[in-house]
């Protein structure tokens, strides 16, 4: 989690499709915010208790930061706090934008893939790659039409490169990865964003049509957490301290029973605010932060979700 915090005051706030609230922010100071990429995301700081990342949604350069926020039905406070407590005129404290979903401006051509809510780090993209006159595909999935958030905004901005697919308008409008993806060309890459089952759809349909794996680039929201497995020890070498993790247990949950206090957000494996170094042993990965190269190092573990392969881990916390 990014250690500078900023005040922001809620400048305008639109209620769009079903479910979805737009803010715009700027500083309370009236300074400028720092300035942000493609891709980024910044921390929500809904309550103390609760802090939540979300995309931001406009084109970079902007002098305000724009979040486009799904009110979620499985919502475990945050986006359902967000809708029923921020207006214009409130106030709170977010962090400086950090940016694990990057845009290669070098490709010679991105197809730019958002789910529902998942649209929102794509509207960044479309903006910088048409800001630079490079070549791209924006597709927007929603099961309706009436669900979906920025439409009017998409259709003027990016006509000539915006493709619909929602449910229902009938089985012409469905998005059909081998016809989108087609065969892979040398230095095409694929963004996407949204909700898990369906990225893990098109993640894979993607690497099917050929798209090396270092050329599909994704940020998940929400994940399942998957808590299977055997109990292991595990060992914070820092204090020398040792507990048992069970079956269902997260590391992060048996370290808070003995003390060890782990910074956390998603609870869910996707944002990697709790990651923690490995000294000994073989994590068992069950996020959807790290790359793949990543996992195959086995020297950083997301302890809110993943297990390990071995009888121990040795984290240096």
């Amino acid at each position: 989690m990014s250690s500078e915090v900023i005040d922001v005051v809620i400048k305008t706030r639109e209620d769009q499709a079903e479910g979805v609230a737009v803010f715009g922010l700027s500083r309370t100071d009236g300074l400028p915010l720092p300035p942000f990429e493609a891709g980024a995301h910044i921390d929500v700081h809904i309550t103390p208790e609760i802090i939540r990342q979300y995309s931001l949604s406009n084109a970079p350069g902007d002098e305000q930061y724009r979040l486009g926020i799904l009110k979620d039905p499985q919502s475990r406070g945050g986006s359902e706090a967000i809708h029923e407590r921020f207006l214009v005129g409130s106030e709170l404290t977010i962090s400086a934008p950090r940016n694990h979903f990057p845009l290669d401006m070098e490709a010679t051509k991105s197809i730019l893939v958002g789910g529902g809510i998942g649209i929102t780090p794509m509207l960044t993209m479309a903006y910088a790659l048409k800001a630079a006159g490079k070549l791209f595909e924006l597709h927007y999935c929603c099961r309706t039409r009436s669900s979906a958030g920025f439409i009017d905004e998409l259709i003027c901005e990016f006509s000539d490169q915006l493709h619909l697919h929602f449910d229902d308008m009938g089985d012409e409008q469905r998005f059909i990865p081998e016809a989108v993806f087609g065969s892979y060309e040398a230095g095409s890459h694929v963004y996407v964003c949204g909700p898990s089952g369906f990225m893990d759809w098109v993640i894979g349909s993607a690497k099917e049509q050929g798209f090396p794996s270092e050329q599909v680039h994704f940020e998940y929201f929400n994940a399942e957490v998957d808590s299977s497995g055997a109990a292991f020890e595990v060992v914070a070498a820092q204090s020398g301290q040792s507990v048992m993790v069970e079956e269902g247990q997260s590391i992060s949950e048996a370290l808070a029973a003995i003390g060890i206090k782990v910074d956390m957000s998603c609870e869910q494996g996707v944002c990697g605010t709790c990651i923690c170094d490995v000294i000994e042993g073989t994590p068992d990965h069950k996020d959807h932060f790290l790359t793949e190269e990543e996992r195959e190092d086995n020297d950083q573990i997301v302890v809110c979700c993943s297990r390990a392969k071995s009888e121990k881990l040795v984290l240096d916390i």
